[in-house]
């Protein structure tokens, strides 16, 4: 059975997200902010919504039109205007909670560039996160990360 799905739609910006979306739009904005989804940033945001509550009870035509209704809005807005919808609509420990998927989602293809650091510093201040938040963050980022040889 092949399910068609319409065209993608950029969000309307009218009307706030939900904080589901609103999650999802930091992730992506995270792994796509020079307007590229590789294959291994697309692996890890998929993997980051996959498991966790509400997107593991999503259909896969959900989650596809989701991304993809996201995706235009970023197409068209770009990804600092993504990020500062998502902020308004995710409490104090949903901000914190999406800058670690962040930054996990941007060490998925290896050490984070300069200009990855930055955007990251630059989503910390849009989603009003203190050093408090993202320095130990990062420091578990590293160890995750870190090479066994």
């Amino acid at each position: 059975m092949t399910t068609t799905l319409s065209s993608p739609t950029a969000l309307e910006t009218s009307q706030p997200m939900d904080p589901a979306t609103a999650f999802a739009a930091v992730a992506l904005a995270a792994v796509s902010w020079d307007g590229v989804l590789t294959m291994a940033g697309s692996r890890a945001l998929r993997h980051c919504l996959d498991y966790r509550t509400p997107f593991r009870s999503y259909s896969p035509e959900r989650m596809v039109e989701l991304l993809d209704g996201l995706m235009a809005t970023l197409r068209q807005q770009g990804p600092q205007h993504l990020m500062v919808m998502a902020a308004e609509v995710l409490n104090p420990e949903q901000r914190a909670t999406a800058y670690a998927v962040a930054a996990e989602i941007m060490r998925s293809d290896g050490p984070l560039e300069d200009d990855e650091r930055n955007i990251l510093s630059n989503l910390a201040a849009v989603l009003g996160l203190s050093d408090a938040v993202t320095i130990p963050v990062h420091s578990v980022m590293d160890l995750l990360h870190a090479d066994l040889a």
